[in-house]
């Protein structure tokens, strides 16, 4: 797994670099780059705003639809062993998650919450795929009009940022992997003309004791 995400990145660096830092254009990409969006299933009204807002802010970016897969789990309890399950796969540059978790009065909201937010975090520490998160945890939500429309345009503010931030990680993800690797090179350079000095040196003197006095 950590061979083929090597791989990905070593193909990324292949694109040419842009003269901005804070944006990858989708133009600069490999035509193979392809992003995964997963989404719960509770609040479809909300959530798939976010998810439709995501898609469009992509597709203006350049980046076309059908290089983005998309899955939904019945709740946002599931979405961290999904976006694993992607994220390992090598295939994806990036998983965007979209959720919405509600205090409903009953069971405190803030376990799931923690517990959602937490496990996409270790997914992406633990593949080096970047996982973002679009799983929205309002304190106290009530569902009435005013909290459903409220939430409902939030979702597309947030949708639309989740894909600039796509492709921006990606982008920033790349130029690193590229400097790591110019890093590393310079390092073996220097390294190899510090072994390559005391041989010369010893050769030095070697001339000098076997010369005529």
């Amino acid at each position: 797994m950590v061979k083929t995400v090597t791989a990905r990145f070593a193909s990324l660096d292949k694109a040419p670099l842009s003269g901005q830092i804070a944006m990858t254009p989708a133009a600069l990409l490999p035509g193979d780059t392809r992003f995964a969006f997963i989404q719960s299933g509770w609040h479809g009204n909300i959530v798939n705003n976010g998810r439709d807002a995501f898609m469009t802010e992509m597709q203006r970016l350049g980046v076309s639809g059908q290089a983005i897969d998309r899955l939904e789990v019945p709740g946002a309890f599931e979405l961290p062993l999904l976006a694993k399950k992607l994220a390992q796969s090598g295939q994806y540059a990036a998983v965007v998650a979209c959720g919405f978790v509600v205090n409903g009065g009953i069971y405190r909201h803030e376990f799931v919450a923690e517990a959602v937010v937490r496990g996409l975090m270790k997914v992406q520490l633990a593949t080096d795929v970047p996982v973002l998160s679009v799983v929205l945890t309002p304190l106290n939500f009530h569902d009435n009009e005013e909290h459903q429309k409220f939430f409902e345009a939030h979702m597309v503010v947030k949708g639309a940022e989740a894909a600039r931030a796509c492709l921006e990680t990606v982008g920033t993800l790349r130029k690193a992997h590229a400097l790591l690797e110019k890093n590393a090179a310079g390092n073996v350079v220097k390294t190899s003309t510090k072994l390559a000095s005391p041989n010369l040196a010893v050769q030095g003197r070697e001339t000098r004791s076997n010369s005529p006095a």
